[in-house]
């Protein structure tokens, strides 16, 4: 045990030594955070009594990680605005859908053009579908854009994403595991994914009264300890109902966004989402194995390709039909374009079903780069709109718009 609390004080160490290196630098943690994983684990040497390979403490790990996307789910969900979001309903049901079927049709079909069976193009299709809303949640706090215009339709995108992963993960697992086969079997699995989004989201806005009064503790000792109480219950009964744990997360923080004790709740919040959540990026980082990324290089990077082009597209199309600017829906398909966890996930259902093994090294590398280049194509989305504008001409550069100005 002493030997394991060392294996994790070295793990956080590195962890704080590469937040220090990206704070010097100015950009994300998330992308120094999963190459540091990558970098060390299972075949990373040993060095006296430091111990890089951290196979003893990786459980551990795995789930101090876990504990971070909770973190970082229920603190996205604090940040909703349930009013506004069902005033922009049809603009977040139009761009999820658009995002959905753009993305997952050309998955499956690069998944078969690559001569992927079905079983398995389905899967690719799957993982090119889901955002990563762990990733997407940091990006946006990192880079302090949970205020902008854009992003209640980034939130209802990922929502709407995420009631699509329930149903695609509800069919595939019926169909490659052999469980509810049934059509009706399928239907109520569905069903009752929808009905405890939507549970929330009546509790949102209906509960406050009643949830004001339960939260009204003086001591913040006794009233952290009720939140984090509830956080853990809600995530882990709703594993019980086949909702990913993530999205029990992100629902109860809904459901407390609208409580007069909300702004409360994200101020004691936010240095364990911080703390945890860079354990997370670093766990990720640490279950892949670098040697056996060669031989899917370039299926994954085709697939990461295509990938940013549709999400730019499904951006600009969702933006612009919400009437936001050209630049604030290039942020959103910038923003969104990152995989994690969930297309991990959706990968494992492949891989327990017993599909190919290139399977494994494929999601590996495809989520790794995504997980990098998203949160630096949403920091860099500036110069990356003023690039795309030279050539699409969206609007005139402000010197042109002066010169037009004067008499």
């Amino acid at each position: 045990m002493d030997h394991m609390i060392f294996e994790v004080g070295t793990a956080l160490l590195l962890v704080a030594a590469a937040s220090l290196i990206a704070n010097k630098l100015k950009v994300s943690i998330i992308p120094f955070l999963i190459v540091l994983g990558l970098l060390v684990g299972p075949h990373a040497p040993v060095i006296g009594i430091i111990d890089f390979t951290f196979v003893e403490s990786q459980p551990i790990i795995d789930f101090l990680g876990r504990i971070g996307v909770l973190f970082l789910l229920f603190y996205l969900g604090l940040e909703f605005s349930v009013e506004k979001l069902i005033r922009s309903g049809k603009n977040i049901v139009f761009g999820g859908t658009v995002y959905v079927i753009l993305n997952f049709v050309l998955g499956l079909g690069y998944g078969l053009i690559v001569n992927m069976p079905i079983n398995e193009a389905l899967i690719i299709a799957g993982m090119m579908s889901v955002s990563s809303t762990a990733i997407v949640a940091k990006t946006l706090v990192d880079l302090r854009r949970t205020g902008n215009q854009e992003t209640e339709l980034i939130l209802g995108m990922i929502l709407f994403d995420d009631i699509f992963l329930a149903v695609f993960l509800s069919i595939m697992s019926g169909v490659l595991l052999g469980g509810a086969t049934s059509v009706g079997g399928l239907i109520i699995s569905v069903l009752i994914s929808i009905g405890y989004m939507l549970l929330f989201f009546i509790i949102a806005r209906k509960g406050p009264p009643i949830l004001n009064k339960l939260l009204n503790i003086t001591s913040n000792e006794i009233f952290i300890i009720t939140v984090f109480a509830l956080l853990f219950f809600i995530a882990g009964f709703s594993e019980t109902l086949h909702v990913a744990e993530a999205i029990g997360a992100l629902l109860l923080g809904l459901a407390l966004s609208e409580t007069e004790h909300s702004k409360r709740i994200e101020h004691l919040v936010v240095p364990f989402r911080d703390f945890f959540g860079a354990i997370f990026f670093f766990s990720f980082g640490l279950s892949i194995d670098p040697t056996s990324l060669v031989g899917a290089a370039w299926v994954a990077i085709g697939a990461v390709l295509l990938t940013i082009c549709a999400n730019v597209i499904a951006g600009m199309i969702a933006g612009r039909k919400a009437g936001l600017s050209h630049k604030g829906s290039l942020n959103i398909g910038l923003t969104i374009m990152a995989r994690g966890e969930f297309s991990i996930i959706v990968a494992n259902v492949g891989l327990a079903a017993g599909l190919l093994p290139f399977m494994k090294p494929f999601s590996a590398l495809y989520v790794m780069l995504l997980a990098i280049l998203g949160p630096m194509c949403a920091k860099e989305s500036k110069h990356i709109y003023n690039f795309l504008n030279k050539i699409f001409r969206w609007s005139a550069p402000k010197e042109k718009l002066k010169k037009q100005e004067l008499p």
